[in-house]
């Protein structure tokens, strides 16, 4: 069998770590959960964006780049599929919406640079849903750094998911993208739920580590 990578992705909240680690269960995938509260920049971002967002978005991208690097060699490389919470495009997501342009330019120059040869997703599962039931869900979680989360801020990241998701299927036909509309959905609380949303992707991952 081909050894694959699996990522969900979505806006902040939506359910990505909780599909992921169901993911790994159901069909025995490496897990790889990114390394998010640990970021010490965090609960300054949300207070004030413009003011800590390259220092934070550069943690993050380091940190995914090593993350990345890892499971290539230790799972990937080994035969081992793996399925992660996040995808690394989602840095060019974010950091479009919160860096100055001056600060973007030379962001990007420094993801081009370290991503060019990291293991690129064999399947994308996207998960979307409207503000309402974005911020719902982050409330119930009630982290005390998404205490302070700007509504319009992640109105306008719905969007830009959109927007990129839009662009990503366009540049890159050969990689198949399972889309779940979470409004609809809460596969977290509800077991009939989340077998609809397994039995979706299975036939893809069988298809996929079949080659």
């Amino acid at each position: 069998m081909k050894s694959i990578l699996i990522t969900v992705e979505g806006p902040i909240g939506i359910g990505k770590t909780s599909l992921a680690r169901e993911l790994s269960r159901a069909f025995e995938l490496q897990l790889l959960e990114e390394i998010v509260y640990e970021n010490p920049f965090l609960g300054k971002f949300y207070e004030n964006i413009a003011e800590w967002s390259f220092q934070l978005e550069m943690f993050f991208l380091c940190n995914r780049y090593k993350q990345l690097q890892d499971i290539h060699s230790k799972y990937l490389q080994q035969n081992q599929s793996v399925v992660s919470d996040y995808n690394i495009f989602k840095n060019t997501i974010f950091s479009k919406r919160t860096l100055s342009d001056d600060n973007l330019n030379k962001y990007l120059k420094i993801y081009d640079i370290l991503t060019e040869n990291l293991p690129q997703a064999h399947l994308v599962i996207y998960l979307t849903a409207s503000i309402d039931t974005v911020m719902k869900r982050i409330a119930m979680r009630d982290r005390d750094v998404e205490r302070s989360m700007d509504v319009a801020y992640m109105e306008h990241l719905i969007a830009d998911y959109e927007e990129f998701m839009d662009a990503f299927e366009k540049q890159h036909p050969d990689i198949p993208v399972i889309k779940f509309d979470c409004d609809h959905l809460d596969f977290v609380h509800k077991p009939e739920d989340l077998r609809y949303v397994l039995e979706r992707i299975e036939p893809k991952v069988k298809e996929l580590t079949a080659e």
